[in-house]
């Protein structure tokens, strides 16, 4: 493998390589993994975030930012050459004096953002949301999970609050219209993400109340307010209460004692 392909060479190569960055590193080369030591695996990350030409100054110093610019420089060196080394056609390229991903390079994250970005930014026909609403509950997870660079925290972080508002948005469309099942599966993947986010849980109990199962909902209800009690020493906010209310008060509430009994309310 060459050590770096020029932009104009990267774009007439049809290959099948994959990098995943989502919730663990993985490079796939026509469906088969590709071993990389952990510099290189940090350097092809860092690319793949970065999503544009960056020089390479500026990409050693992220990666070894304790080392001085010589010994970064030639850490740099070498993990290019270990990338260098692989079979097959290069997976990064050189625009200028940068450094960028090959543009054959398939990243699993690039697919995933502009499904977020537009989800949030303006309203998508139905089809078109819930198609990417699926796509961020099985693809979606944190990045990089168990690397604590400072430049993947914060890259992370960016793109698990996207995700989640994105799930929000999608979750509400589907259950509003009349897709419960889906709706579920899209507060359980909110719940998953983060335990502690109201919004995710609000959505599963507005899915059990219009199903009616208001039992469910108040037990879902209660064993959230029992963690954020735990973990934090709050209550759920009154936007969730709100949702039990009517079923709280008068007869409703001697009906919701009986937390195992299935329930129908008029």
């Amino acid at each position: 493998m060459r050590t770096v392909l020029d932009a104009t060479a990267s774009a007439h190569l049809d290959t099948q390589v994959s990098l995943g960055v989502v919730r663990d590193f993985e490079l796939r080369d026509r469906g088969k993994p590709v071993e990389l030591p952990a510099a290189s695996q940090r350097l092809l990350a860092l690319l793949a975030l970065l999503a544009r030409p960056t020089p390479r100054s500026l990409v050693s110093a992220t990666l070894w930012p304790d080392a001085d610019e010589q010994h970064a420089g030639a850490s740099l060196r070498s993990a290019l050459w270990r990338i260098a080394a692989l079979p097959g056609p290069a997976l990064v390229r050189t625009c200028g004096t940068g450094l960028a991903l090959a543009e054959h390079v398939v990243v699993d994250l690039h697919g995933l953002l502009p499904d977020a970005q537009q989800v949030l930014a303006t309203r998508q026909p139905p089809p078109r949301l819930f198609a990417a609403g699926e796509a961020l509950r099985r693809l979606g997870g944190d990045l990089l999970t168990g690397w604590y660079d400072e430049w993947v925290v914060e890259e992370r972080d960016r793109f698990r609050q996207l995700r989640l508002y994105s799930l929000d948005v999608i979750g509400t469309a589907l259950l509003d219209g009349g897709r419960a099942g889906e709706a579920l599966q899209v507060a359980l993947a909110l719940v998953e993400a983060d335990p502690l986010r109201e919004s995710g849980h609000r959505l599963l109990l507005s899915v059990h109340l219009q199903e009616g199962n208001v039992a469910e909902a108040v037990r879902q209800h209660d064993r959230y307010a029992r963690l954020l009690d735990r973990e934090l020493g709050v209550q759920p906010s009154e936007l969730m209460a709100a949702l039990l209310h009517r079923y709280r008060t008068g007869a409703d509430a001697t009906v919701l004692g009986r937390r195992d009994t299935a329930v129908t309310v008029a």
